[in-house]
């Protein structure tokens, strides 16, 4: 039997679905907004339009706490660019919300329905008032849910966190009155704000400044119009497009892409490190595009006492005789609150008990501090004395003048080629102070009869332990310098069973320490040094840390057996990726960081080390590639390492054939110049993805930078490009990259810029001219069957009335 369907059930359940659809309370998530009447808790979110960012509740690092942000949707991780919240978290989400109030506010109301953060708008009609995620990662709340500006309310682009986005402005807001800035988190486990502060100065400047706790710690310099010149990420050969708007709403900075496929941030770190961001999809990480302040001790971010040591696995570290002020904030790597001494000073030379008064720790190759007393002394000692004298002076320095220090010491920084700093302690925490040995004593007195049973009881384990030890240990000679035995080196590498490769210096292994940490270990042939000599030679190398150079974690010794421990550069040699058949590609922009990378390491060689360290075997060989593709040279200093003499004339030092400079041939006095030829023979192979001798279809010999210079000269830049990059490449980087490897490979070494002027040229400080066709290369062109190798042998001219200024 049929049942019927009366007129009026049909119309009571319509009129429940209806009922029940205008009762949406609890929003499903899957709209890019939220409306008067809806809610957010729980797990709830809403999605943008095109999926590239979420909003809801969030938990970072290891908190506890719950806060309201927006983040990457379609990036794995979470990376939060935004926080409602960050000062007023709360513990539970299935009763708390986020939605619009009667009033036109957004609201988040904790589980006792307190409100605990507001968007503090007001809007005309409150039941039409929408809030809407927009694509760019911007939050706005409108009147309505059309896009009109007009009918915009608030927006989060206008109150932005720890991170500022394309489209976002720093700066000041005319009509509220409001200057946008960005703040850092507390620490990477509480969003609230941190001491750093990023925003463009008040004073109208156009200068982009950092500050902590209100007081400056770092300016860029003048906007000069079209972008920020020590900022690489302004310049305009970069994928980011830097502006400044100075109309009748606003006066700020700000920034958007070339390219939608660039995803790109920019955040103030809680170490008051200011990052530009960018994600790379092939590898699924996100990269540093420029990182300002340049030096990561530029910002005084260790504190009163603390000292800046790049070589620090945690940069910072307080000087001998303190300890950290906030040992829970040194844990989570913010170091602001600085050090404090463990021990008061006492002040008077013998004003103690025990006789023993204050003490002077020598810290050598310390950049001294900043507005030092000068005082007009004899000696040293007098220097000393008039320190200890004054009950404020915590510091003194004596380098042809006698320097001192009074009250907090900041911005200490172990820079290896500095000076010697003498800083003031109480005796008993000076080493070997007879109060430390008084102490020891007594404590060693009281405990010696327990540790002797202890000791009996652990003889059997001790010794079974030692054999490990002796496979393991390394003995500490210097910093993080290490000293193996031959055994270990023997054990880490599994007999040298792995080969990296090999050299003209000798064969590399892969090893790896009882940490898991993995090293490559050369094994030295050649050697024409004695142990004290190898051993300051090594020292030296040690001594050497910089971002875009290979590490010597350590070395060892024993009789003719010479090695090296180096850390491991996972993504292998240049060469490997240049010209081997990779599945993938190095695309332009990676090319391009690698170049200047390069430059870097070999600037810091050249210029900044205490001794000039000319590296000699400039070649793609010879330069690492990490996980992160970041450039670091290797086999610097090798040439004194083995002993060769390569001051003197003719070949009793080389490099390669085809990257070695005419001055080993010419018998001119070998300088770092040798390094700025071989660099740009290396810069047309990056350029082109071959090595600079090459076949032609027709099987004869080119010489690559005879072309590319011509080319260059004529203007035809693209020409020389890899293929493999389909002419995805920025023309002015790749016209500015073969105008200075023109230069560099310039006969007369005069005519070839430094490194550090590479530097500046690769940054777009300076622009670099059009350069002259070398002499050597004339006489290739003119015959182009020569071998390729014949560069090496053609005597130096320089070439007839030509301009010779390299920039401009």
């Amino acid at each position: 039997m049929d049942t019927e369907i009366k007129p009026c059930s049909s119309l009571s359940i319509l009129l429940l679905f209806f009922l029940f659809s205008s009762l949406n309370i609890q929003h499903c998530g899957a709209a890019d907004n939220l409306s008067f009447g809806e809610a957010l808790s729980g797990n709830q979110t809403i999605v943008s339009k095109e999926g590239n960012f979420e909003l809801g509740f969030f938990t970072p690092g290891n908190s506890r706490n719950y806060y309201i942000g927006i983040w990457y949707k379609t990036i794995p991780g979470q990376t939060v660019i935004w926080v409602a919240n960050r000062e007023t978290p709360i513990s539970d989400t299935s009763s708390a919300e986020l939605k619009i109030s009667e009033d036109g506010k957004l609201v988040l109301l904790n589980s006792s329905k307190i409100p605990v953060w507001s968007s503090n708008s007001t809007a005309s009609t409150s039941n039409s008032t929408v809030a809407v995620l927009l694509d760019t990662g911007n939050l706005v709340i409108r009147n309505g849910v059309t896009s009109n500006r007009h009918r915009l309310i608030w927006q989060s682009f206008d109150h932005p966190t720890d991170t500022v986005m394309p489209g976002g402005c720093l700066g000041l807001n005319k009509i509220t009155g409001e200057r946008q800035s960005i703040t850092s988190w507390e620490n990477s486990d509480n969003p609230a704000p941190g001491p750093f502060t990023g925003s463009t100065d008040p004073d109208g400047s156009n200068q982009f400044v950092l500050l902590w706790n209100g007081s400056e710690i770092w300016r860029c310099e003048l906007w000069n119009g079209q972008f920020y010149p020590p900022i690489p990420g302004t310049q305009s050969s970069s994928p980011i497009k830097f502006t400044f708007v100075n109309n009748k709403q606003r006066n700020c900075a700000m920034y958007t892409v070339l390219d939608s496929s660039f995803i790109t941030r920019s955040v103030i770190h809680s170490s008051g490190l200011l990052r530009q961001w960018f994600w790379v999809n092939s590898t699924q990480e996100w990269r540093t595009y420029y990182t300002v302040p340049y030096f990561q001790c530029d910002d005084s971010q260790c504190g009163a006492f603390g000292i800046c040591d790049q070589q620090s696995p945690n940069i910072c570290r307080c000087s001998y005789g303190f300890e950290p002020a906030s040992a829970k904030e040194w844990e989570l790597n913010v170091w602001r609150s600085g050090c404090v001494r463990k021990t008061s000073l006492r002040c008077g030379n013998k004003s103690s008990a025990d006789g023993e008064g204050d003490k002077f720790f020598e810290m050598t190759h310390m950049r001294l501090p900043a507005n030092p007393w000068y005082l007009t002394v004899r000696s040293a000692e007098d220097c000393e004395q008039a320190c200890l004298n004054n009950c404020s002076c915590n510091a003194y320095a004596y380098g042809g003048g006698c320097s001192i220090w009074t009250g907090d010491l900041q911005n200490l920084e172990q820079v290896y080629d500095g000076g010697t700093l003498y800083i003031r302690l109480s005796a008993s925490d000076f080493p070997g102070s007879s109060s430390s040995h008084k102490l020891v004593i007594s404590l060693t007195l009281s405990v010696i009869g327990g540790i002797l049973g202890i000791l009996c009881a652990l003889v059997g384990l001790i010794l079974a332990f030692q054999r490990r030890k002796q496979i393991w240990m390394a003995k500490q000679v210097e910093s993080s310098l290490i000293q193996f035995t031959y055994g270990d080196l023997q054990h880490v590498t599994k007999n040298f069973s792995e080969r990296l490769g090999s050299g003209g210096f000798g064969s590399v292994f892969k090893g790896t320490l009882i940490d898991s940490t993995e090293v490559a270990v050369k094994k030295l042939e050649g050697l024409r040094q004695g142990e004290k000599q190898f051993r300051t030679e090594v020292r030296t190398l040690a001594g050497i840390q910089h971002v875009n150079v290979v590490r010597l974690r350590g070395f060892c010794s024993r009789g003719s057996k010479k090695l090296l421990v180096y850390e491991y550069m996972s993504g292998g040699s240049l060469d490997s990726h240049l010209f081997r058949n990779n599945s993938t590609v190095l695309g332009w922009k990676m090319r391009y960081q690698i170049i200047l990378g390069i430059a870097r390491g070999l600037a810091y060689l050249h210029e900044k080390c205490r001794e000039c360290i000319i590296h000699c075997d400039v070649k793609p060989d010879n330069v690492l590639l990490d996980r992160d593709f970041c450039a670091k040279v290797a086999d610097f200093g090798m040439a004194k390492l083995i002993g060769r003499d390569f001051s003197t004339v003719l070949t009793t030092m080389r490099g390669t054939i085809g990257y070695l400079a005419p001055e080993w041939i010419s018998g001119l006095p070998i300088t770092s110049k040798v390094d700025v030829y071989s660099f740009g023979m290396m810069l047309f192979e990056l350029i082109s993805g071959k090595r600079n001798a090459t076949q032609s279809e027709d099987g004869s010999k080119i010489f690559f930078p005879c072309l590319a210079a011509t080319k260059v000269i004529e203007g035809d830049i693209f020409s020389l490009l890899d293929h493999r990059l389909n002419g995805v490449a920025d023309i002015e980087e790749v016209t500015r990259v073969c105008r200075l490897a023109c230069w560099c490979i310039q006969e007369s070494e005069g005519h070839r810029p430094t490194m550090g002027l590479v530097v500046q040229i690769l940054e777009g400080v300076l622009e670099v001219s059009m350069p002259p066709l070398p002499r050597a290369l004339q006489v290739l062109a003119q015959d182009q069957s020569q071998r390729c190798d014949h560069l090496s042998s053609i005597k130096c001219k320089d070439p007839p009335d030509q301009s010779l200024d390299f920039y401009q």
